[in-house]
């Protein structure tokens, strides 16, 4: 039996309705929109989000990978890597028309989706920099991983399991980082303006931000 058939046989049938309406990328943009950022150090399983209706950034990257999954995308995941004062990124990613395109859970409003129209990895993640930053206004983002495909995952039953999940982000620790910026080009970056600070930060849970050390930048 196929990994996604298992994961369908254990939905209700309001479970299978919901992931039945969730037929683009757009579409599964918009579930997660919809669901109160998590602020529990778990990891949810895609079955398990679907089930509480809530997710955080891990969560909802593997829900979104399960989701374009169903509708024929390789389930694929993308970290992006910060200077160590800010949270990592996953994006789950997905391809149209031989471009790039993202789907994700943040607490920041700028981190989220991404149209499939960037023509490389570099490109796609890039579109990210100036809305990747932490509550002292840094601009954080450094580096990005290569492509994890969770179809590695599948005879640990990822889909419907929390169990196996502390494997995914040890796996993504050795992924090969790809970096983004040069020395010279760090010193020089300027701070986040104030309006586009408190607009990356509307409706956020302040409870999940990260909080780096505000006297060792």
């Amino acid at each position: 039996m196929s990994p996604l058939q298992d994961f369908y046989n254990v939905l209700n049938s309001l479970e299978r309705q919901t992931l039945e309406t969730l037929t683009t990328p757009t579409k599964i943009q918009a579930f997660l929109d919809e669901m109160p950022y998590s602020t529990e150090p778990i990891y949810r399983c895609p079955l398990r989000v679907l089930r509480e209706q809530k997710a955080h950034c891990f969560d909802g990257a593997l829900f979104a990978a399960a989701a374009l999954r169903l509708l024929g995308h390789p389930p694929l995941i993308l970290e992006m890597v910060p200077n160590g004062r800010d949270d990592d990124h996953l994006l789950a990613l997905y391809k149209r028309n031989g471009c790039w395109g993202a789907v994700a859970k943040s607490n920041f409003v700028g981190l989220r989706f991404r149209e499939p129209v960037y023509r490389s990895l570099r490109e796609l993640v890039m579109s990210y920099f100036e809305q990747f930053y932490n509550v002292v206004r840094e601009k954080t983002l450094r580096s990005y991983g290569l492509p994890l495909n969770l179809k590695a995952f599948d005879r640990y039953n990822w889909m419907t399991s929390d169990e196996p999940l502390e494997q995914i982000p040890l796996r993504l620790d050795r992924v090969r980082k790809i970096p983004l910026l040069t020395q010279p080009m760090i010193s020089n970056l300027s701070m986040v303006d104030e309006r586009s600070y408190r607009a990356g930060l509307l409706g956020s849970n302040h409870a999940g931000l990260f909080q780096p050390d505000r006297d060792h930048p």
